[in-house]
């Protein structure tokens, strides 16, 4: 029985099943930094504030001085964000702040409601700044939209990566960031997450092949929902379907799916989980069960600010020469 039921072509925003409700992917090519943490290049023609159309192979975003995407509100789900090159400056409400970057993960609940920005600081000021980075908006079950926010940091030092061969000696690897791969398991999620629980199958992998490699994508649990996303390489090959760069693989999760590569190096994302089959209403980054959810949502932002913006700017940036660290909510401060 073929494990492949739908190829279709990925666009800006990747498409998503239950219980994920979108993927955002960012490949920007950015130039060398300014010593301010933005580009040395004129931002001239650029749509400032609502810059999406990637003119010379990198966008402003939401971002004036420094590209990103500056402080706003969300409600009733998680995001997930893998930053595999490149850095994001993390500040929100709760106090909360970080850089985090090259291969790190930050994991933030929403719950009840929480602000936040995100901003991709060009450090490098003698070479070019490349971002790669997922942000993945896994949805909360309604037990759990009102959850406290939490926010969460997953080193790179401390991601498990799995290296092995296939059965012609050609190298694979899976960065396991939720659920796990044979016996290896991922760090803790969020406590409140979906994913916390294994029974609902929640796998966030990223998958390296090397050229002419063939992996085989073990059998999931029933009733799962399974994508795969090729975001880097030439061709794939499985179920004699040649399958091009940049498309999504929506598969049967009770099937083993077996993928050869083509002649380069792939890079491959799985989101993949058991869905929540609950009603989903969302108006932007407010995401509930009904439409009473987001005009309580909204009521709540009006009143409170989910507890205000405690720093300078929206887009607030932290120092040039700081390294990679999180300050957690109650005071609590990691270097890496």
């Amino acid at each position: 029985m073929a494990a492949i039921q739908k190829i279709t072509r990925l666009h800006a925003q990747w498409d998503t099943q239950d219980p994920f409700l979108f993927c955002a992917f960012h490949n920007d090519k950015y130039p060398k930094g300014n010593g301010k943490l933005g580009p040395a290049t004129s931002l001239a023609g650029r749509n400032l504030g609502q810059d999406f159309v990637q003119k010379d192979g990198w966008a402003m975003y939401h971002g004036s001085k420094v590209p990103g995407f500056p402080g706003h509100p969300h409600v009733g789900f998680e995001t997930v964000t893998i930053a595999e090159e490149g850095f994001v400056d993390h500040s929100d409400s709760l106090g909360a702040a970080g850089r985090f970057g090259q291969g790190d993960v930050q994991w933030m609940t929403a719950g009840k409601g929480v602000q936040h920005s995100e901003m991709f600081p060009l450090i490098n000021t003698e070479e070019e700044n490349p971002l790669l980075l997922f942000q993945i908006w896994l949805n909360l079950p309604a037990a759990s939209k009102n959850v406290a926010p939490y926010f969460g940091m997953m080193w790179h030092e401390d991601i498990p990566i799995i290296n092995e061969k296939d059965d012609e000696g050609r190298a694979f690897s899976i960065k396991i960031i939720a659920g796990a791969y044979k016996d290896q398991k991922a760090l803790q999620p969020a406590p409140d997450s979906w994913a916390s629980n294994p029974e609902n199958g929640i796998n966030i992998w990223l998958i390296s092949l090397d050229a002419h490699t063939e992996f085989k994508l073990p059998k999931g649990i029933d009733g799962s929902n399974r994508s795969v996303y090729f975001y880097e390489g030439d061709t794939l090959h499985a179920e004699g379907f040649d399958i091009p760069l940049m498309h999504q693989i929506k598969a049967d999760p009770t099937q083993e799916l077996t993928l050869k590569n083509g002649e380069q190096p792939a890079k491959l994302l799985l989101l993949e989980g058991k869905p929540m089959n609950e009603p989903v209403v969302q108006h932007g980054p407010f995401v509930g069960n009904s439409r009473k959810d987001i005009e309580t949502a909204f009521m709540n932002y009006q009143q409170t600010q989910f507890g205000g913006w405690p720093w300078p700017t929206s887009e607030h940036t932290h120092d040039a020469d700081a390294k990679r660290f999180a300050l957690y909510p109650d005071g609590k401060k990691v270097v890496r």
